[in-house]
């Protein structure tokens, strides 16, 4: 299924074109649950031309689970991903 923009924390990770870091996932409003083990998350968004084209949506069943390496490492991944998508 799809997510709408500004739903859920992929969907507002596109709305607001930035990469979002959630420690616990039970805390942020609107939360679409992929999984009922999911405890926290990190979204990174994909742009090409501009444009949000894609997420990387990561979760952990660990609270707190993503830092500033994570954020780093999936948003260069991100980058050389942007052109195949």
């Amino acid at each position: 299924y799809s997510i709408e923009k500004g739903k859920g924390v992929c969907g507002t990770a596109w709305e607001r074109a930035q990469t979002l870091v959630v420690p616990d996932v039970h805390q942020f409003p609107g939360h679409i649950a992929c999984s009922s083990r999911s405890n926290s998350e990190i979204v990174v968004p994909v742009f090409y031309g501009g444009e949000v084209v894609a997420v990387i949506d990561v979760d952990s069943e660990d609270i707190d689970a993503f830092d500033e390496e994570d954020r780093r490492g999936l948003e260069a991944i991100a980058q050389i991903v942007a052109p195949l998508v």
